[in-house]
């Protein structure tokens, strides 16, 4: 297919959504937005991985809760989520609420503090993320989102990666001592 053709094809869904360019906000594409919506169903039945969670915030202007299903990672003992699509809404209420969220992996509940990594602290986790365990537990290298959503190769050096990171924020997890502490969960 030529490349005039494949541009006029929407994203998301007949060709990868191309989130490396350097804009400070890009909105997901329609397709995108609408499986948020139907993607509870799925999570619901158990059809999709464990490392899939759904994020509550307070949204900043409303008040009322934004929920996502977002991606978290794991290294060296620590969670964390990556904003794949840079200075996004999700990012934005999360700050607004000064990192206190939600969030349900399964059917498990808890109040969450979402505390943003500095800059320089970010490319290793970028890096984990593109090398995620795949849902079966294989190692497994992620080409495709590595050059759609960072714009990077996924064996890129660590510098390469430094250098992409100001345009990622990355929040690490840190659950709260009781459900109730979170205040989506309040206001839900």
């Amino acid at each position: 297919m030529s490349a005039q053709r494949r541009h006029l094809l929407p994203e998301g869904f007949f060709r990868p959504v191309e989130y490396a360019a350097r804009t400070r906000y890009r909105r997901p594409p329609a397709f995108y937005r609408r499986l948020q919506r139907i993607a509870p169903v799925f999570r619901a039945l158990g059809m999709t991985p464990d490392y899939v969670v759904r994020l509550e915030v307070p949204g900043r202007r409303t008040g009322l809760i934004r929920s996502s299903l977002m991606v978290q990672v794991t290294t060296d003992g620590q969670r964390f989520l990556v904003a794949l699509a840079g200075e996004s809404e999700w990012v934005r209420n999360v700050r607004a609420a000064a990192g206190r969220v939600v969030l349900q992996n399964g059917k498990q509940r808890y109040g969450a503090l979402l505390t943003e990594l500095p800059v320089a602290e970010r490319a290793q986790v970028i890096r984990a993320y593109i090398h995620r365990p795949s849902p079966r537990g294989r190692a497994m290298v992620r080409t495709g989102e590595a050059r759609h959503y960072f714009g990077i190769d996924p064996d890129a050096p660590l510098a390469q990666i430094d250098a992409i990171a100001p345009n990622y924020p990355v929040f690490r997890i840190d659950p709260l001592a009781s459900a109730g502490a979170g205040t989506a969960e309040r206001a839900s």
